[in-house]
């Protein structure tokens, strides 16, 4: 039952402090594994402050969909992403989950300020106030999404075309023989983290922009598109 789920794990039901209580932070969570690991997740971010979107690998087994689903159930913050995906490690569908978990936190009630995704493996080092204290302090208005220009040893991610295979019941990224087009817009692309801070107003822009528009939809076979996509498009004038 929910009641018991909230006390035996003891979830934070009411802000700690008044800053947190004004700032809101969204999180994005792909999972397809390992529920007790979930759980351990939300339990150590969870703020009522807060909103989590929570992608569950379309593929996952039933049985952990329907445990995810019941301890979600539980808190009016946290909910399923509305379209999820059949993950393949490296491919664009990881990518796209994010997205529709970001089309989904665009269209809430909560007047989030900033979005961090993570995966189900992930855990945090800082408690929530010390993560605004660092947000508001060093990167205030600004994103966290680090990287650099796309360095040789991985350009064959952008120049060639990959698709999703599954073989044996196992789904992987293989590289077709043709060559891609150049990017979209002239883009200049950057590699780095699949991982970030982004604020509120940079996912609007992703979702909606013609260049954003133009370099997903460019990035649909490309290796691990999830690595380039949100570091080319902070780099961007303006």
């Amino acid at each position: 039952s929910c009641p018991t789920v909230l006390k035996s794990l003891h979830f934070i039901t009411k802000p700690l402090s008044e800053e947190e209580g004004n700032f809101s932070l969204a999180y994005i969570i792909t999972i397809h594994k390992e529920l007790e690991m979930f759980v351990r997740l939300l339990r150590a971010i969870y703020m009522p402050q807060n909103i989590y979107c929570v992608h569950v690998d379309e593929k996952s087994p039933r049985d952990y969909k329907t445990a995810v689903q019941n301890i979600v159930g539980c808190f009016e913050n946290v909910f399923i992403s509305s379209k999820t995906e059949r993950v393949v490690y490296a491919g664009f569908s990881r990518l796209q989950a994010d997205i529709n978990c970001m089309r989904d936190l665009v269209n809430s009630k909560v007047q989030w300020n900033y979005v961090i995704n993570l995966c189900g493996q992930d855990y945090p080092l800082k408690t929530n106030g010390e993560i605004i204290q660092y947000i508001r302090s060093k990167w205030n208005g600004k994103n966290i999404t680090p990287g650099i220009v796309q360095p040789l040893h991985v350009k064959h991610r952008t120049e060639v075309s990959y698709r999703e295979y599954v073989h044996s019941g196992v789904p992987y990224v293989y590289p077709a023989r043709s060559r891609k087009a150049r990017p979209p817009h002239n883009l200049t692309i950057y590699f780095g983290s699949a991982y970030y801070v982004l604020t509120k107003g940079f996912v609007q822009f992703a979702l909606s922009d013609a260049r954003a528009k133009a370099l997903l939809e460019w990035s649909r076979d490309t290796y691990s598109p999830d690595e380039h996509f949100w570091v080319t498009l902070n780099r961007l004038a303006g």
